[in-house]
């Protein structure tokens, strides 16, 4: 049995037992992919692969098994890898953050400047995805951290933390009726609506609020980001609903941020960690850049591993 046996498992189920792409993924030849198949079923004495012809189409039991044993193998020998890093050099490597536009244009700047003043010499990666994504590369080892208010809490393999709660606003161009008026869901309702997409930055809450008043608003569009909501909010097609934090005065003009808080539920984003991923100390620092009470012992205590 080898590491590249291992690997095989774990890329054929992620391939979805396409054998061409498991090799494209490891840069092997689709001949040698089979062939470390077959060896390790001799070697094991069990097929891991449910087969037709020369297809494979999933795991067998035992497979299904191994395919779990496989990712904590696989996971502790990086694991090693960043332990021998950080004995090697505290204050060296890469810390990489998986996170939504959202957060990291408008949550993290002020966070990755205090991180960086206090760690120059470590290199750090802002990979800006949806939540499904970021939830892909905490469990792929691809990210250390993840950041996102969707789909972080709701998986049993990560532990979170919040970060912090914000809430959305309403922003409509400079003289518009509505900022001279009480602001009602009904008032909402009838003006062509610009918003998040599905999936980003508390577009379920906003759609949950207003189904359960039971209306029906006229999104007339959605982005993923609230730049492009505001941008179009200025060009007339609609008002905005974006988030709070994401409105800046002096960048913002010709706009009015407009409080929809008494409208809307608090949302809350989250920060991820996946458990039995080892964090190099520097990625600790971080946490505690973001919230002051998530110290390196209280980190750990929440993951279960000792200091």
């Amino acid at each position: 049995m080898n590491f590249q046996q291992l690997r095989i498992i774990r890329e054929a189920v992620q391939q979805n037992f396409n054998l061409t792409e498991v090799a494209n993924a490891l840069f092997t030849s689709q001949s040698g992919v089979s062939k470390h198949i077959k060896d390790l079923e001799d070697e094991l004495g069990v097929e891991l692969f449910v087969r037709r012809g020369k297809r494979l189409l999933g795991l067998t039991a035992p497979g299904k098994e191994l395919a779990v044993i496989v990712e904590r193998m696989l996971l502790d020998a990086r694991n090693i890898k960043r332990l021998a890093d950080q004995f090697a050099d505290a204050e060296v490597g890469q810390l990489t953050i998986a996170t939504t536009h959202t957060q990291a244009r408008y949550a993290l700047p002020q966070v990755v400047a205090r991180f960086k003043a206090a760690f120059p010499k470590v290199h750090l990666v802002l990979l800006q995805a949806n939540p499904a994504e970021i939830v892909e590369l905490l469990q792929a080892g691809q990210a250390d951290i993840g950041i996102a208010t969707e789909a972080l809490d709701q998986n049993p393999a990560f532990v979170t933390f919040p970060f912090y709660d914000w809430q959305h606003a309403v922003v409509v161009p400079t003289g518009h009726a509505l900022a001279a008026q009480d602001l009602t869901l009904e008032l909402l309702a009838e003006q062509p609506l610009i918003t998040y997409h599905e999936g980003y930055t508390g577009r379920g809450r906003i759609d949950a609020t207003f189904a359960a008043a039971g209306l029906a608003p006229d999104i007339v569009m959605s982005a993923l980001d609230a730049d492009v909501i505001k941008t179009y909010v200025q060009v007339g097609l609609g008002i905005g609903i974006v988030a709070s934090m994401a409105f800046e005065p002096q960048r913002d003009a010709g706009l009015v941020l407009l409080n929809a808080g008494h409208l809307f539920p608090s949302n809350t984003t989250h920060l991820a960690l996946k458990r039995g991923h080892y964090l190099r100390g520097y990625a600790y620092r971080f946490l505690q850049e973001c919230v002051a009470e998530l110290t390196e012992d209280a980190v750990r205590e929440a993951l279960g591993t000792e200091a």
